[in-house]
Formats: structure tokens, sequence, C-alpha cells
């Protein structure tokens, strides 16, 4: 991986400055607190917030940040930069920040003898355009062989600062060498061996340089003519040059970036991502170094690198949500975003997680699929398996049935199956068999295979398909609220038949014991609503309509403790408890 060693004043910063705050006096003639009278207290204190003044001063790989009222003289503010720093004030040389057009700082140039006169608030007032209470300021310091502070050079008109970088592509590293004037009417080549000096190269070693421009919102770096003047190339104070040997063909084909600008725009793009397999979201498998302008096909080739998969098109995506911390309900289809930044950005975020699957097939072929997650519940053994169907999109409900048919145990050969949608714990729709399953929904929804008991298919003309469900009753905030749990069934009723005799049948379908049973209330719930019955009542008087309805319109509810909540799903637990244990089959 690249490094980069960038100086305060670079665009570019991955790692934060060392930062040192110093509080200089707040005023010279600061008002008394011990006043017995609180308004003039408070009119101090608003008159010191209204004043006061955060200065930033960048120095080498450091940055002061020193709190002052605006009144405070720029010489008390050099005096204080001597003590903390040991320059002595006539080593200083403030100069002024500006932000130019491309939206990148350099420091544009120094005070002037009659700016150095003046006070903060007043320095602030030239440098700081939108008024806020902050005074940025660039210290400038010469050092000698012994790292001593020295005594500045007077700067000309014709003078301009320049600060320089040198690149190594072996090392991959770009790092801050230096600063120097120049003349803005000579040439780069007047300073080449100067450079060479800087880097530790031989006097006649053929050196390349470049211009960092700017690095957001995207790369600009350009080659900078060697005999065209500073001025003709409009360099200025503060610019930023890079430079480093000139690479021979050979050395070309052996590094990645070769040159400041293919560098530059690997570190612009730098991706790290974290993958974690869908099955353990929680868990972060490996992490890849990409670049946020890889393809589609490049990122995925480089996950099938790393998981040692012959076929990268069997590798499936899933972006993450920022918010929830969880992977999306849908995941990347093959080739339909053009880079890695597409697949990490959500919303106005962007993340660094992915998701993956390694498929059996291709992923272009598993899109020609429509893949859903079926419970089936078996009607003589005690447990669900849950079947993850695949077929052609323009299959139909029916199709889907005979998969199941392919892969399941039934009680007879000519059993008839059905399919249910199923979400908290009530039955909202029954599947035509002659529907699509292209846009059937198993995200949110449960979908549930069942065999159609012969009871139901022998359906008298006065009787009735009812639902059935579990409740609890709930009274937060003293209002009671009816809680489903468990597994929804039908029930068929007969005209005439009491709920004794329903009760009968019930508890025959769930394998209760007496003693829990006998603790059991039943009711007729219509929108919510629970109308308790008793054992003489007429079922079917209540269900007046024959045709099933969703589970929004009616049922009969069986109110009783909710034993699944701790121990759902779990082999080792009793019918009764009306989940029944799960068997994953892919």
């Amino acid at each position: 991986m690249g490094a980069i060693d960038w100086p305060i004043l670079s665009p570019i910063q991955h790692s934060q400055p060392e930062h040192h705050s110093v509080n200089l006096p707040l005023s010279f003639a600061a008002p008394s607190y011990r006043t017995k009278h609180r308004k003039q207290v408070s009119a101090v204190a608003q008159h010191k917030k209204k004043n006061k003044l955060h200065l930033h001063i960048t120095y080498l790989f450091t940055k002061r940040k020193i709190s002052c009222m605006t009144e405070v003289p720029n010489w008390l503010l050099q005096e204080e930069v001597a003590k903390e720093l040991g320059i002595p004030v006539p080593f200083q040389r403030f100069w002024i920040w500006a932000k130019r057009q491309n939206h990148t700082y350099r420091p544009n140039r120094p005070l002037s003898p009659q700016e150095e006169l003046q006070t903060v608030g007043q320095l602030r007032e030239v440098s700081n355009k939108t008024n806020t209470a902050e005074l940025k300021l660039f210290l400038e310091v010469n050092h000698g062989l012994d790292l001593l502070p020295i005594p500045l050079p007077e700067k000309s008109k014709d003078d301009i600062l320049l600060f320089f970088k040198l690149y190594d592509p072996a090392k991959e590293e770009l790092r801050y060498i230096g600063r120097l004037f120049v003349k803005s009417s000579s040439k780069p080549t007047d300073i080449l061996g100067k450079l060479n000096e800087l880097a530790g190269f031989a006097p006649d070693q053929e050196i390349e340089l470049f211009e960092e421009i700017k690095f957001e919102p995207s790369v600009m770096c350009e080659r900078l003519d060697k005999k065209a003047s500073f001025r003709f190339s409009q360099i200025e104070d503060g610019d930023i040059i890079c430079f480093q040997k000139k690479p021979s063909p050979e050395v070309e084909e052996q590094v990645r970036y070769p040159d400041v600008s293919s560098f530059l725009e690997y570190v612009k793009n730098r991706q790290i991502v974290h993958f974690r397999a869908l099955e353990k979201p929680k868990e972060v498998d490996f992490c890849l170094e990409l670049a946020k302008s890889n393809t589609y096909d490049e990122v995925v080739d480089k996950v099938a690198q790393r998981l040692g998969v012959d076929d990268p098109s069997k590798i499936r995506l899933t972006p993450h949500n920022c918010y929830s911390q969880q992977p999306k309900p849908n995941p990347i289809k093959y080739r339909s975003v053009d880079h890695l930044v597409d697949m990490l950005i959500h919303y106005n975020q962007i993340s660094d997680i992915l998701y993956y699957e390694v498929l059996d097939i291709p992923l272009p072929e598993l899109q020609c699929l429509k893949t859903l997650k079926v419970a089936f519940h078996h009607s003589t053994k005690d447990e669900i398996e849950i079947l993850n169907i695949r077929l052609p999109k323009q299959s139909t409900v029916g199709d889907v049935l005979n998969e199941i048919k392919s892969k399941v145990d039934l009680s007879r050969q000519d059993a008839e199956l059905r399919l249910l949608e199923v979400f908290y714990h009530k039955i909202y729709k029954i599947f035509p068999l002659t529907e699509k399953i292209e846009n059937i929904n198993d995200q949110y929804w449960t979908l549930r295979a069942e065999e159609i008991p012969e009871e139901e298919k022998k359906l008298g003309p006065h009787d009735r398909l009812i639902h059935v469900y579990h409740f609890t009753k709930e009274t937060p905030q003293n209002q009671m609220q009816v809680q489903n749990f468990g597994e929804p069934f039908f029930l068929v009723i007969h005209e005439g038949e009491t709920l004794a005799e329903i009760k009968v049948r019930i508890q025959k379908k769930l394998q209760v014991p007496n003693e829990e049973f006998s603790k059991w209330k039943f009711a007729f719930l219509s929108l919510g609503r629970p109308d308790y019955l008793q054992d003489s009542d007429i079922v079917s008087s209540r269900f007046q309509r024959r045709d099933v309805y969703g589970a929004w319109e009616q049922y009969l509810g069986l109110e009783h403790a909710d034993n699944t909540t701790k121990r759902a799903y779990s082999v080792s637990q009793n019918r009764h408890t009306f989940e029944k244990p799960v068997k994953i089959y892919n």
C-alpha cells in the first residue's frame, strides 16, 4: 500500500496533525469579575464572547490553536509563539492563507510591515472573508544544519515560495521534502541541482516535475515544463511541486504507479472493503484493497480469487445499509452497476462493507430464475422443512407445488398441496395455482406450503372453512390489545356444531395435554375484538360467509399463554408449543 507524507498545507491529509492549545490573555484591561452588579458581569461576558478569536497556526507538521481577544496585538502573538515553539520573534514570518478558485488552500502572501503592527482582529478582517471567529496563519521558519532557527531571507516581488514532495514509485511513497524560494522569471531547470540535493540524488540525475493542483473532487496533477518559466506555467506562492526520478521503460513495467499523477489517482480512489458472508452478516471474513473506479467485473474477479472460486460469475454481492447496519434486501444484479463506488454508496454515505455469496450456478443464469424460500409443514411429521425452490420466472404456483412434491415426504401419493402467505402469525392469502411466481415476495412474507386435508375437499353445502389463530391479550396503557403468535391454520366447522365439539377436534389436531387445554379460552374475533364463546355456542352462526377471507376479517381465536417466545423452532419442544422444529434444505 502506498504511503504519503503530507505537509500541513497539502489538500491531501491522511492523518490529523498534532494539535496544541494556548490561551493568551483575553485582553490587556480585562474588567474585574468581582462586581456586585450582575448586569455588568453579563455585559463583560457578552463582550468577551463577541470579541474572542481562535487562531490556527500551521508550522511544519503541527497546528497550534491559540485563543485570545481580537484586541491582542500581533507582537504579543509572536512572543507567545516564541515561548511555545522556541522560535525567536525575528525568525518568524507569518503568511495569510487563501482559498483559491479550485477550492484548495495555500499560503498566499506574508504579512506586510503594516499588518505586523495590527491586532489579530484586524488581521482576521483581512484574511477571513466569511467573518467567522477564526484566523488561520502559516508560520515560515528557516532552520540551519543544527536544526536551530536562522534568519529568514528577504522576499522580493519576484520571489515565490514553493513546497516540494518526492515520489518513489518502487515504494509507492510520496513525502514532503522541503520548500524553496524561486524567481518567478526563472525556470525549473535552474533548480534541478538543488532538488537532487534535497532528494539525495546524484547532481546529474534526470528528474520529472509535476504540479499538484487539487485533490477534490477529482485529482488534478499536471506535468511541469522544465524549460518554461514559473511565471509562464502560472506557478505562484504556496504551490506544490512533486518530482521523481525519470522512470526507465523497465521500471515502468515493474511498478504499479510509475508517475506522480497515477499514484495520486490511486490514493484518491483507494478503498478498503470489508467483505462478509451473507449468512454471517456480523462477521468480517476478509478485506481487499480496491479502487472506487474498479468495474463490476474487476471487483467480483478479485473476490473470486480471494475465495478460490474458478468462475467469478458465481459471486453475488449485496450492498450494506448504513442505517440498519444490515445487508440490503436485494442483491446487486449481474453487471447492473458500473463501479465499486456505486456498490458502496447508500444515500449520501459511502459504506466500506459488502456481503458475498458463492452460488452453485452463474449469476446471469440465476437471474433468469426465481428462488422462493418456502416452509413446508408436514401433516404427519412434527417438523418444518425450509426449501429453496428455484424455477424460471414465468413458472406458476402450481409448478412450485409440483417441485415441492418431488422434495418432501407426503402422507399419500395423491396428496394435494397449497401455498399460503403468512405474516405475523396470520394467513393473508391462498395463492391460486395459476399465479405467476415472478412477483411473489418472500422477503417480508412467509411462504408456507402444506397438504390440503381431505375434509376440506369434501365441504358440505353448510360447512365453513375458517381461520384459527393463537392469541394473548396485552393491556399497554390500559388499552386491551390482541397479540397473535404460533402457527395459524384452517379448520372446517359444520352447521349446528357447538364449541365443545370443535374443541375436541382442535385438541386432537394440536395434541395439547388435558391439563393445559383446560386453561384455554375460545373467542370469535372480528377486527381484533374478541367475543368469548361458551361450550354450548353454535360456532358456525358467527361465521356467516362461506368464502375464506383475509386475516383482517374474522377468525376463531385460541387464547392461552405463549410458550414459543424463548424456544421457537427448538427440536426438543413438544408439539403443543405450536412451533414445529425446522429443517433447512437447499
